[in-house]
């Protein structure tokens, strides 16, 4: 085990390789462009492959080749970028190519405040794409969980033949904090930590089958074929339409149908592992805050102000956004009268959380490219009404 005192974005990095990462095409882009940088230097480094594409459409493009080609690969972007990677984002879903993409956050929409604060692409990295998918987002809070979570999304993304998001924000992204590294298979230590550990990475599972047998979109035990690499032995066809289990083009109602419900089950499958959080002070809380990333910060202060006034507060922080740990969310805002959602947007964490707990909640929002802060959280928690910017 060892101590670093890193940046966020340089944590993302590092925790990239230390998953085995070894291949990196994106467009710098403010805030995440300390990734591409450090990519650029590290990756060759250590044997792996960076390129500076073109724009962020031809960088995912480049992610989905390379993956398919046996790379654990990756990208970074900011909101714009993250539009335009959209398309080929649901590419690697329908051919169920594992990748990781990290977004983070920034004031928009368009171009925005391009070096300002926000959480507004929430709903985008839920619903981005077109067409009927699964999505798997994990959600920072420290610089700790940077390096932690990227870590755990290159397993998922093997593990699940799913693409895996980060989705970061400015403030988390160039935070310098305390992280601890641990060593391979050493759960992760220390309050900041997630929980997840750092796991030494493993080699995607390949067919062992005859090749003449193998279908790359067969399913499997868990919804997961294994992924053979292209250049191997397993010659094997990707299509964008819609294929059956040999990956060609099929339009039966009743193939589409059996594809896009094994897309959503293999990942419920895995629901109780996606089911990443922190609960604090909530125990005896008669009143909750939810909040992710940055946000999540400010809400802790804010909550232990007001225990030291003599206020029953917890705070609940998603470490997974979607799926949403809603079985979570409801045990512990079970005995609660009052839930509050403090964001830096306009309020698309609060349409989760209503929906979820079929019930109204008090929104503190901040969307004018700065940070929320503890003192906004109490006012929320004085207050009754919407808090906004």
């Amino acid at each position: 085990m060892r101590v670093e005192f890193w940046q966020g974005n340089e944590a993302i990095l590092e925790g990239a390789l230390a998953a085995g990462a070894r291949f990196y095409a994106g467009y710098p882009i403010t805030p995440s462009s300390e990734i591409a940088e450090l990519a650029a230097l590290r990756l060759p480094a250590v044997g792996g492959v960076y390129l500076q594409m073109e724009d962020e459409i031809a960088s995912m493009a480049a992610l989905v080749g390379a993956s398919l080609a046996g790379a654990r690969a990756f990208t970074a972007t900011s909101g714009p970028g993250f539009s335009l990677m959209q398309e080929n984002l649901g590419l690697a879903i329908a051919l169920e190519v594992p990748c990781v993409v990290v977004d983070i956050q920034r004031s928009g929409p368009s171009t925005g405040l391009a070096t300002r604060p926000a959480q507004a692409d929430l709903m985008q990295a839920r619903w981005g794409t077109h067409g009927d998918h699964p999505a798997v987002v994990l959600a920072p809070a420290t610089v700790q969980d940077c390096y932690d979570l990227t870590v755990r999304a290159f397993e998922l993304a093997d593990r699940l033949r799913h693409p895996v998001v980060i989705l970061g924000d400015e403030v988390i992204a160039h935070a310098r904090e305390r992280v601890v590294v641990a060593d391979a298979g050493v759960p992760g230590s220390g309050e900041a930590g997630c929980g997840v550990g750092v796991p030494g990475w493993v080699r995607r599972p390949q067919p062992d089958c005859p090749p003449e047998e193998y279908l790359p979109f067969g399913g499997g035990p868990e919804g997961v074929a294994p992924l053979a690499w292209f250049g191997s032995r397993y010659v094997f066809h990707v299509s964008s339409s819609m294929h059956d289990e040999t990956g060609f083009p099929n339009s039966r109602p009743e193939n589409a149908a059996r594809v896009i419900a094994r897309l959503h089950e293999k990942v419920a499958r895995h629901a109780g592992e996606l089911e990443l959080y922190r609960a604090y002070r909530t125990e005896d809380a008669a009143c909750l805050v939810v909040a992710y990333g940055a946000a999540a910060r400010a809400a802790r202060a804010a909550v232990e102000e007001a225990r030291a006034a003599g206020v029953r507060v917890g705070l609940f922080v998603p470490l997974v956004v979607w799926p949403f740990p809603a079985r979570a969310l409801r045990r512990v805002a079970a005995g609660v009268s009052r839930v509050l959602v403090a964001e830096m947007s306009y309020g698309q964490l609060a349409l989760e959380v209503e929906r979820i707990l079929r019930r109204d909640v008090v929104g503190v929002n901040r969307y004018d490219g700065e940070m929320l802060t503890p003192e906004e959280v109490l006012a929320g928690l004085e207050g009754g009404g919407k808090v906004g910017w």
